[in-house]
């Protein structure tokens, strides 16, 4: 198939654009590029653009089968921060995005939706795909938002979407100066000897999957005859806070300290997602436990022994 990877060279993105075209198709990576492709995979095509330029959108839609939009102008401390901003950005833009996809003719548009906050707090800590959503956080008010509109699109120009929601996803090209990944920002912070910062008591249970997995997934529902427009993504597994720092604590082999702070009033205690409306239809194999996720990316992140 003719891809498009839009946020082609973001941490997700470039490794869709390495696991598309491993399985064979004809991968277009859309972005700034105001660094190198960080995508290992020769023969991409690489379409330097801005998102926020609807002809640029046109051009870069233009012949393509499927279009996975994995661009996001925000994280959820950004949002928090500004509430505008995923209506200013992320809402308009993922809407004209869409625009471009069903005037070109686009046959498939996956969503890089989330999986934590677009749940938000409920009594359950299990969720599936029929649940109800109750975000609180623009972040996920803004990506529940998108999902509306990709039935729409899905309804008026009868073009496939596909929302993934996506739990908390880890690995190498994560960069760990940013506000996003409990894991690589910890890491990155034990590596240089500084304090790991936790917020809250270390209670709250996220579900953490390894990036090699989730591609895994987004590659096999890519073009493929589905039977929903909703799926998680995630490990099914929860590990809390506290959790994590045991293994990061584990693997590392560092008794690292530990700097509490208090959590933002829209962070969401308890998230795992049910993965088994995904297993039904995918027949996926195991994901990568924790512990072995975190040594792999330890092992490409620690200093050589002097």
């Amino acid at each position: 198939m003719k891809c498009l990877v839009v946020g082609g060279n973001g941490f997700i993105g470039s490794h869709l654009v390495d696991g598309l075209s491993r399985a064979g198709h004809d991968v277009s990576a859309f972005d700034r590029f105001r660094t190198p492709p960080t995508f290992n995979t020769r023969g991409v095509r690489v379409l330097q653009g801005d998102f926020f330029n609807r002809s640029d959108l046109a051009d870069a839609t233009d012949g393509q089968e499927v279009v996975l939009h994995f661009l996001s102008t925000s994280d959820p401390a950004r949002s928090e921060d500004d509430p505008t901003l995923d209506v200013r950005t992320n809402l308009t833009q993922s809407l004209e995005l869409l625009e471009a996809s069903a005037r070109a003719g686009v046959r498939q548009f996956v969503y890089a939706s989330t999986g934590g906050a677009i749940y938000g707090p409920q009594a359950d800590v299990f969720f599936d795909e029929d649940m109800m959503t109750r975000p609180i956080s623009p972040y996920g008010i803004g990506k529940e938002a998108v999902e509306g509109y990709l039935r729409y699109f899905a309804l008026k120009y009868g073009m496939d979407t596909v929302s993934l929601r996506i739990s908390n996803p880890y690995g190498p090209r994560q960069r760990p100066e940013k506000t996003q990944g409990l894991i690589p920002i910890a890491l990155n912070r034990i590596s240089r000897g500084d304090p790991v910062v936790r917020f809250g008591d270390g209670t709250m249970v996220r579900d953490y999957l390894w990036i090699e997995d989730l591609i895994d997934v987004i590659v096999r529902v890519a073009g493929s005859t589905h039977l929903h427009s909703v799926y998680n993504v995630g490990s099914g597994i929860g590990h809390s806070v506290n959790d994590v720092l045991a293994v990061l604590r584990s693997v590392t082999g560092i008794d690292f300290e530990i700097e509490s702070q208090p959590p933002p009033a829209t962070f969401v205690e308890h998230v795992v997602l049910r993965n088994t409306r995904l297993r039904d239809e995918f027949g996926l194999p195991d994901f990568t436990t924790l512990e072995d996720g975190v040594r792999l990316l330890w092992n490409g992140l620690a200093p050589a022994p002097r």
